[in-house]
């Protein structure tokens, strides 16, 4: 049995790393996927991969045009919409207030801001229209960061706060009728990218065993998942019925970042 048998889901930023994840579970779990991404090359390696399952939208998720046009072909082509996952974003190389520079500041504000909360506002906007149809689900990708620091910089920490307040408050405008939930996702080695302002539009958030030396010593769980370790929450959120009672909540799957200790990063090593 699967859990998303006859389901559409729109994801946005699917072409690679945890969102081409979410997108290759969803299938599995018996949904047709539609994706929203600006990168073609991704796309078409995508389609290449799933086939007919998908369909694969080149776009801009911080304009509202993109958006209505990701939600019309969807409709077009799998006939309905029953969620929407927005889960494109940028990461900011955590860098922090004082070392940036004043120039770059409010550029690199609008620009993070932009993909990270106003991608996801529009997104639900064009969307709302075909979940209020089916009594759907809207998912957010959240992070670690939304509640603890330094998970990114002052622009990606604020941006997920951001999130959070979406969630909350389309939770409650939209109820009964669709559910609005998050996941926050923990540590990830990801090809996130950052603001071109900042200069960091080809880095990467993190790469390579440095990052899983420093989260296996760090983190109470002592490993760093892979991208598809994160995507069951998704598929829990999306299913109707595993989230009947649920709208407004957050899941944390930080890999316990939250109850790290101040002294030891876990207390069960001895047992």
């Amino acid at each position: 049995m699967t859990w998303l048998d006859g389901q559409v889901v729109l994801v946005t930023g699917g072409g690679s790393g945890l969102g081409r994840a979410i997108v290759e579970r969803f299938v599995r779990e018996g949904a047709s996927v539609a994706v929203l991404d600006r990168s073609a090359e991704k796309l078409a390696a995508l389609r290449d991969q799933l086939g007919s399952r998908i369909i694969a939208i080149a776009g801009d998720v911080t304009k509202l045009e993109d958006n209505q046009r990701a939600v019309a072909e969807t409709v077009q082509a799998f006939g309905r919409l029953d969620c929407f996952v927005g889960n494109a974003g940028l990461h900011d190389a955590s860098t922090p207030l004082a070392t940036m520079s004043a120039e770059s500041l409010s550029s690199a504000f609008d620009e993070l801001m932009g993909v990270n909360v106003k991608g996801y506002l529009l997104g639900a906007k064009a969307s709302l229209s075909e979940l209020l149809r089916t009594d759907g689900r809207i998912i957010f990708t959240v992070s670690n960061a939304a509640f603890d620091p330094g998970g990114g910089g002052v622009l990606y920490t604020s941006s997920k706060w951001a999130v959070r307040g979406l969630i909350t408050q389309l939770a409650y405008e939209l109820a009964p009728r669709v559910r609005v939930n998050g996941v926050a996702p923990g540590p990830l080695a990801s090809d996130l990218r950052g603001p071109e302002a900042l200069g960091l539009q080809d880095t990467a958030i993190a790469v390579g065993e440095r990052l899983a030396k420093s989260v296996k010593a760090a983190s109470p769980l002592g490993f760093l998942p892979e991208a598809s370790d994160y995507t069951g929450m998704y598929v829990l959120l999306a299913s109707r019925a595993e989230s009947l009672t649920i709208t407004g909540s957050v899941i944390r799957g930080d890999c316990g970042v939250g109850i790290r200790g101040l002294h030891r990063p876990r207390g069960g090593d001895a047992l």
